[in-house]
């Protein structure tokens, strides 16, 4: 299989330095972890103990969510875009493609974050959800992060949280999340596949599914990390589009090695009014 990744180098070079990291991530319970934290005492497989989780977790959340604490989960897709200083879109991959291990995934991220020491990383929930699922990995395995810890993570003036500055911190609620944003703007956003379906998709064996949608998410994450440099005031409007042009360029240059990437283009439309 070709890896997954959307690159500028057919592009002309970019003079600009990698500023930001936007990134999404992917996880399924850890069965084995389940078994030996939460029911020790009981003869369960793996896979017993992830269905009583889910079980329990059902029954105890006011929307009946089965998904379980980031605590107990394990990376299977990391996809990171590579954004210029300038706010350009250089480069989109899903880390440890095609094979999508999560300890190389994990390995791959903290090692790849160490070449940008001064990058900020950008989410959508990932104070709450993506950074301590890979902080989780990065304790299982033993993987340095030292620059991310020395960093220091503010919540204020560190990396980007897209649904932290959309909530004002947490003051209001945003329903609907990244996938309202995203068709606000005209970007896909949710098509056929939504992430409680990712543990059924990679225990049938779809785990590059799963990467392609993680891609879908980050490149959306992009697209609304551009409209918030609007809001405040760091690019133009008209940046802006400039901008979404030449992603839409890069992105249509590796349709041929990522055909799943039509897909993404034919979903765009037009901001809403």
């Amino acid at each position: 299989m070709r890896p997954i990744e959307v690159s500028a180098r057919s592009q002309p070079p970019s003079s600009t330095s990698t500023s930001f990291l936007v990134i999404d991530t992917e996880s399924i319970p850890d069965g084995d972890l389940l078994r030996m934290v939460k029911y020790a005492t009981e003869n369960l497989t793996a896979e017993q103990a992830i269905e009583k989780a889910r079980q329990e977790a059902r029954e105890s959340h006011w929307n009946q969510s089965d998904f379980l604490p980031v605590s107990f989960q394990i990376p299977v897709s990391v996809c990171v875009a590579r954004v210029g200083s300038d706010f350009s879109l250089q480069s989109v991959a899903c880390l440890d493609s095609p094979h999508f291990r999560p300890k190389e995934i994990a390995k791959k991220f903290w090692l790849g974050l160490s070449f940008y020491p001064k990058a900020k990383l950008v989410t959508f929930n990932g104070r709450t959800f993506d950074l301590p699922l890979l902080e989780m990995a990065a304790f299982r395995w033993g993987f340095s992060a030292r620059d991310y810890y020395q960093k220091g993570r503010n919540r204020f003036n560190g990396d980007i949280d897209l649904l932290d500055f959309m909530t004002n911190f947490g003051a209001c609620r945003l329903n609907g999340g990244l996938n309202l944003l995203a068709k606000l703007l005209g970007k896909p956003g949710k098509m056929d596949i939504s992430g409680d379906q990712v543990l059924d998709m990679v225990r049938a064996g779809q785990i590059r599914e799963v990467n392609e949608y993680c891609m879908f998410d980050t490149l959306d994450t992009y697209f609304v990390f551009l409209r918030t440099r609007v809001l405040v005031g760091e690019i133009t409007l008209e940046r802006e589009e400039e901008l979404i042009v030449n992603a839409r360029r890069l992105i249509e240059g590796q349709v041929k090695a990522i055909p799943v990437l039509r897909k993404y283009l034919d979903n765009w439309s037009l901001p809403m009014n």
